[in-house]
């Protein structure tokens, strides 16, 4: 069964074909090469559907797409759904981790908590939408560390494991393993509660 990804993001791709393999191997996600729309919603579930609606009626298939981001305590919740446009338009990846970084220059440790969100919709080609959500909590580091990942990856430390190895320090994002990074991610819970819907295909 095939079913499209409304995105151009060749990491969010390798991603989602990384966590779908792990639940549903049937199920073979490909990449959308067709029109991007204006992504003018408000909140992660109205651009996903902005998204899905738009590669379910260019493609055919049944589509998914995911809007995500990083939402930091003491910023109300910001970036948001501006975390890919936080440095401008340019949707540099470097650009908006180090702005981050700089406006949480002087805020400790303690006060330094953010979650990653992701929403997923499904758009069928006879009108049938959904969303999901996935939450994954944590906190944000002072300073870059790791290769792996994209986005705020580099800064984005998970609550739900201590991130020590035996003998090292905490571990972001990326400086897991993409195996560890999509059995636990954010995308990887919405895409548990998303299996439902899926299986009704």
């Amino acid at each position: 069964m095939h079913i499209v990804l409304a995105t151009h993001n060749a990491h969010k791709v390798a991603e989602f074909q990384g966590i779908v393999a792990r639940v549903r191997p049937d199920l073979e996600v490909v990449s959308y090469d067709g029109p991007e729309p204006i992504e003018d919603g408000t909140t992660f579930a109205e651009n996903a559907l902005i998204k899905a609606r738009t590669a379910a009626a260019h493609t055919g298939l049944p589509a998914l797409a995911d809007d995500s981001g990083i939402c930091v305590d003491v910023l109300g919740g910001s970036p948001g759904v501006f975390s890919a446009y936080w440095a401008g338009h340019a949707k540099d990846d470097h650009a908006n981790l180090a702005l981050l970084l700089d406006q949480l220059s002087d805020i400790r440790d303690p006060h330094r908590g953010a979650h990653y969100n992701s929403t997923i919709a499904l758009v069928t080609p006879a009108g049938a939408e959904h969303t999901v959500e996935g939450i994954w909590p944590g906190r944000l580091a002072t300073a870059a560390r790791g290769a792996g990942g994209f986005g705020y990856d580099p800064i984005f430390i998970p609550a739900e494991q201590d991130g020590r190895a035996p003998d090292g320090p905490e571990r972001t994002v990326a400086q897991l393993t993409a195996e560890e990074k999509n059995a636990v991610s954010h995308r990887a819970r919405a895409f548990v509660a998303l299996q439902p819907l899926l299986a009704a295909l």
